[in-house]
């Protein structure tokens, strides 16, 4: 064997490795989805509260167990029906160049699990996974042991999170919520600033089904002791918010276009805006008009965080260094292929809206995929008339039904040309072979959709053995 054979057969290995190593952890983790079933749409809403009341003290005796590992740093904590996941991103990102260790969760992952337990943008390693899984695993059968009632998939992710944060003795955890606020599994920490990005309705047979209902979950990460800030403008919304903060006595920061940022300009490879405090243009390399008020919100929450240790060189190259995965993402050149995991109607609005002012004029080609809890009818709806061509598909994701992909193509209108596949990786190569060379092809409807499909670019086996969203591959591999 020669050298290159070596080197190329050593790789492989390495990488089948840290796979198998990566697949081990997730065959516990997953097993702890099958637990009891969430509540079905209509449950009680008291039925629904007392549920959620009762996971989150769960979690706490459990955290109490561990040592209550979320109290040996600091932390920030982070929601919003829109927004949230990059304004995480894009927080972490500043405040890791300003020097913090920071340890970053969001949710979902796209992907591969690991994208929840970062680092300073570093995905744990998979032996690492496997060995933090298996030591809580112990600590669960010990738990179970002393009598107590064993914790679910939600509260077992969270308990993890926080205990490997300690671990690695970060700094700061900058936590994004998975949904809600209130009666989220995150919130069991005592967080430094607690950020509401937006108020929109999704999720609404668990938080409610008008604007001041979703705010009133989403109110409940803030905390006394803490700084609040929000980007929500929603008058009824804002009202909720500002009551909370109120009531809890703790000062709420606005972050509003033409106040705390102004003139917005995106292009397709990123979006800046001036900030008032600085005066200064800022540029965060992702696209889309939304973003700046995602950039506006993390600078407020890194200098409200940080204070005097923040920087202006820390706030530019923290913006500019981060990224985020399956966010109007471009994935491919000629044709364009561009992956957003817009997956209720208000993101499915903006994603038309930003598609509209940055590529006009270009044939789109949309593959779309829902899951049965979402609202696709009003989603398809939006997107349906932009669209040449309409490929409904399937997400595939354990344990979450996907929308039927023949009752989606029933939803678009009946003047544009649709195409039933629901396999994933089938309907993006259909996209594929149909589109020109300057055609735009979409991927949206679901962050899951956007992660089986973003497997024909970045390989999850690739993200595991490299530990980032955006792995070094042969060109080759990214036709």
């Amino acid at each position: 064997m020669n050298d290159d054979s070596r080197d190329v057969s050593q790789a492989v290995a390495a990488v089948d490795d840290a796979a198998a190593a990566y697949a081990r952890a997730e065959q516990y983790v997953n097993g702890l989805i099958f637990g009891p079933p969430s509540p079905p749409p209509g449950t009680p809403p008291a039925e629904i509260r007392a549920r959620a009341v009762a996971r989150l003290a769960r979690l706490r005796a459990f955290l109490e167990y561990l040592g209550n590992p979320q109290r040996t740093y600091r932390t920030i904590h982070i929601t919003g029906t829109s927004g949230k996941g990059s304004t995480t991103t894009l927080t972490s990102s500043i405040l890791s160049a300003a020097g913090y260790r920071v340890g970053t969760h969001v949710s979902p992952y796209l992907q591969v699990a690991t994208e929840k337990l970062q680092i300073n943008g570093q995905l744990i390693a998979p032996h690492r996974y496997e060995r933090l899984v298996d030591d809580m695993r112990q600590s669960i059968e010990a738990w179970v042991a002393d009598g107590h009632e064993r914790p679910n998939y939600g509260e077992f992710w969270v308990a993890m999170v926080l205990r490997y944060f300690a671990e690695e003795h970060v700094d700061v955890g900058v936590i994004e919520v998975g949904a809600g606020g209130r009666f989220d599994v995150t919130n069991v920490i005592e967080p430094d600033v607690a950020a509401i990005t937006s108020v929109g309705l999704d999720h609404t047979v668990t938080l409610g089904s008008t604007l001041p209902e979703i705010a009133w979950h989403k109110a409940g990460i803030i905390k006394p002791g803490s700084t609040a800030v929000t980007g929500v403008t929603d008058p009824e919304s804002l009202a909720v918010i500002e009551e909370e903060a109120r009531v809890v006595g703790v000062e709420l920061v606005h972050i509003r276009n033409g106040e705390r940022y102004s003139d917005v300009r995106t292009e397709s490879t990123g979006t800046s805006f001036v900030d008032a405090a600085s005066g200064e243009r800022l540029r965060v390399e992702l696209p889309g008009e939304f973003q700046a008020s995602n950039g506006a919100m993390a600078v407020e929450i890194a200098r409200k965080f940080a204070g005097d240790r923040l920087t202006m060189d820390a706030i530019r190259s923290g913006l500019a260094d981060a990224r985020f995965p399956g966010r109007m993402e471009v994935v491919q050149q000629n044709p364009l292929v561009l992956l957003d995991g817009a997956h209720n109607p208000d993101k499915v609005a903006s994603l038309v809206h930003n598609l509209q002012l940055i590529y006009p004029g270009r044939r789109k080609i949309v593959v779309f995929g829902a899951l049965e809890s979402k609202s696709h009818r009003e989603m398809i709806g939006a997107l349906a008339p932009l669209a040449d061509l309409v490929i409904a598909s399937m997400p595939q994701v354990l344990a979450k039904p996907a929308m039927d992909a023949d009752e989606i193509a029933a939803e678009a209108p009946g003047d544009v040309e649709t195409l039933v596949i629901p396999d994933p990786q089938a309907a993006i190569s259909a996209a594929l072979g149909r589109a020109h060379d300057d055609d735009l092809v979409i991927v949206t409807g679901s962050l899951y959709l956007v992660g089986n499909i973003r497997e024909r670019w970045y390989p999850s086996s690739a993200i595991l053995k490299q530990g980032t969203c955006w792995p070094a591959l042969d060109t080759a591999s990214r036709s």
